[in-house]
């Protein structure tokens, strides 16, 4: 049995929309502000099907994504198929001069390790890291709007 864990975190960013969207569906970009996540690799078959890895404390996770979902501008929904579950979205609103991004991610504990560690604890690193990833993106994304 496992648990399901889920997060929300979202961030301002003064950048226009068409700029984060542009950023943010480009999949293979992830790794440059998301500190967990080692690589993202689209499969060549099938460009709704990406491979993860992540790796944290020694730790190696890699799981197959399909999405289920984009408007542009809007939405990307996902679901994991094979490997490490998870699901979730980002969603992005439009604040004319600015970008809303929201990321809500949930994700299965195996009930070995719930037990051994307290989920309210990992919910708090979970939810700082990704809170600091969209932080790293801002600053991306701010850095791509000043050199173009």
């Amino acid at each position: 049995m496992a648990d399901w864990l889920e997060h929300s975190v979202q961030v301002e960013v003064d950048v226009p929309i068409d700029l984060v969207w542009s950023l943010w569906s480009d999949l293979e970009q992830m790794p440059r502000w998301m500190k967990w996540i080692d690589s993202v690799k689209i499969s060549p078959d099938d460009p709704n099907i990406s491979l993860w890895k992540l790796s944290t404390g020694g730790l190696e996770f890699k799981w197959k994504s399909r999405i289920l979902k984009v408007i542009p501008n809007q939405i990307i929904q996902w679901e994991s198929v094979d490997g490490l579950p998870n699901q979730g979205a980002i969603r992005f609103y439009d604040r004319h001069n600015s970008s809303i991004v929201k990321m809500t991610i949930s994700y299965a504990i195996p009930g070995i390790l719930g037990k051994i560690m307290d989920n309210l604890f990992l919910g708090r690193v979970v939810e700082s890291t990704i809170q600091a990833d969209l932080e790293r993106f801002k600053e991306y994304a701010l850095n791509v709007k000043d050199n173009n």
